[in-house]
């Protein structure tokens, strides 16, 4: 399999029309579908459906596809990094991110060399856990900061000085908002807005007992959005303090109460033990440990 032809499925793909894609690649039409079937064949599966004047994606094609988009991903991290291999440090540093103000820490550290390096970049993929562990197996990732309560076993890391604390996001006009904090047993029988891996946080677990009997109303990905839903009151949002403005101008009917007993979640920079870090993603690793390991 060559990467030219993962290019003409992608374009084929975005294009849903074989004819347009040509034209874009500058190839013949014939030339391009003879790719594509010939791409079939190794894989042993049809990727498309050929319609008269729309081409869509099989569901073994939409697999592909999400593959596809790493491969290419990668082959492009790959040559930007031998590109910049024999000049001064330079090149792209690839970072995953949850929700956290940890990350006001993170950039506040990495800020002073960024702006001394302006040749090295760093991109931000915000995305839960799950995402950025897969994103670190699959290479397309340097580092990743988690927010749970230990690091992963197979990663090195390091453990940043904050930690976020849980609670509830909710409306002013809820009776819950009279409480200084929110206990187990308020949340019964309110409809709750939560994170779409909570269910898979044991300390969330164990503070709440008996997690099946909660009602819940929406799950989300990143909080921003899901505060929109606290507004129109849809439900409160199990969330971690400070990460939507609340009681503000911007946002002044919603209101944070903390858990109780309280409950936090630590804060880990982590990456693959045996990651090979390019020149400008070592340096950001040795400013992040010179600034966390010592404090």
């Amino acid at each position: 399999m060559e990467f030219r032809v993962i290019r003409y499925f992608l374009a084929v793909a975005r294009e849903e029309n074989i004819t347009k894609a040509a034209e874009k690649l500058h190839l013949t039409q014939p030339t391009l579908s003879r790719q594509l079937r010939e791409l079939e064949e190794e894989l042993g599966t049809e990727l498309f459906v050929r319609g008269k004047r729309k081409t869509t994606l099989t569901e073994a094609g939409i697999l592909f596809k999400a593959r596809a988009e790493e491969i290419m991903s990668l082959e492009e991290r790959t040559m930007n990094e031998f590109a910049h291999l024999g000049e001064s440090i330079a090149g792209d540093v690839y970072a995953g991110c949850g929700e956290t103000e940890a990350m006001r820490d993170v950039i506040a550290a990495l800020a002073p060399v960024l702006q001394r390096y302006t040749d090295v970049h760093l991109h931000l993929l915000s995305g839960n856990v799950e995402q950025s562990m897969d994103y670190l197996e699959k290479g397309l990732l340097d580092f990743a900061l988690l927010c749970r309560s230990n690091p992963p076993e197979d990663c090195h890391y390091i453990q940043l000085p904050y930690r976020d604390t849980w609670g509830l996001l909710l409306r002013k006009d809820n009776p819950l908002a009279d409480k200084p904090a929110i206990r187990a047993v308020d949340l019964r029988n309110e409809p709750l807005i939560i994170s779409a891996q909570l269910t898979s946080r044991n300390e969330i677990q164990r503070w709440m007992g008996d997690f099946s009997s909660l009602h819940v109303s929406a799950t989300y990905n990143l909080a921003y959005n899901a505060a929109f839903l606290v507004e129109q009151g849809m439900g409160s949002m199990i969330t971690y303090d400070r990460l939507v403005p609340c009681g503000t101008e911007f946002r002044p009917d919603l209101v944070f109460r903390p858990f109780v007993p309280a409950l936090h979640s630590g804060n880990f920079l982590v990456w693959k033990r045996d990651r090979i870090f390019s020149r400008a993603a070592e340096l950001l690793k040795k400013t992040l440990e010179e600034k966390f390991n010592n404090a």
